[in-house]
């Protein structure tokens, strides 16, 4: 069976878990990181030597990096949901590109500054943050004109690695602006069974 070394608190984790929820593949998850500790393991770093959360080991497979982790598993799961035509498939994964180089660093601003070591952030860098989180959500929203789902039809890759970032985004204690589409899509997100298995614990 495969493995899984994360905690639920983790964005990056809740990403995978997300994924094999959804997918109905079957796991198991080991505890750690933070307050569960054993990423700093001998043990541990040899599977990953980063010490961060997730890693899964799949008959013998290791891989780390929560995205590429999605991808493996949604690649085993054929043409659904990962799709073999290379322009359907690149559309869907710019979004997961995206998710890390412009939504990632606003929103872990905010969260680190405002939820998981409050004042620890010049608040400068947190105000600035909060406009790029907003405009990257309204691209989303824009984005989400024409589909339910940010990869199209169905629920897929690019959906599993944002959902936890817009699930993050809408519980800060911010202000944020109010954009229809995105808030219809976070509804149907969290109306999926793997939504309330990662999605219902309260931001720390």
């Amino acid at each position: 069976m495969l493995k899984l070394w994360g905690r639920l608190n983790s964005i990056n984790v809740q990403k995978v878990v997300l994924c094999l929820e959804e997918l109905a593949l079957p796991y198991e998850r080991i505890e750690a990181g933070l307050t569960f500790g054993v990423v700093n393991t001998s043990q541990y770093r040899a599977l990953n030597p980063n010490g961060l959360v997730p890693t899964i080991e799949d008959d013998g497979l290791v891989l780390w990096e929560s995205n590429t982790i999605v991808r493996y598993l949604c690649a085993a799961r054929g043409e659904a949901i990962y799709p073999s035509e290379r322009g359907r498939r690149a559309d869907i994964e710019k979004w997961m590109d995206w998710q890390l180089s412009v939504l990632n660093p606003p929103v872990g601003m905010l969260f680190w500054g405002l939820v998981r070591a409050p004042g620890s952030r010049r608040a400068e860098d947190v105000e600035q943050a909060r406009g790029k989180a907003d405009a990257a959500m309204s691209i989303i929203d824009a984005h989400l004109a024409d589909r339910e789902w940010i990869s199209g039809a169905a629920m897929g890759m690019a959906d599993f690695v944002i959902a936890p970032y817009l699930h993050r985004w809408l519980h800060l204690p911010s202000a944020r602006p109010t954009l229809p589409r995105l808030q219809a899509y976070y509804d149907r997100v969290m109306s999926r069974r793997c939504a309330k298995i990662v999605l219902t614990l309260p931001l720390t």
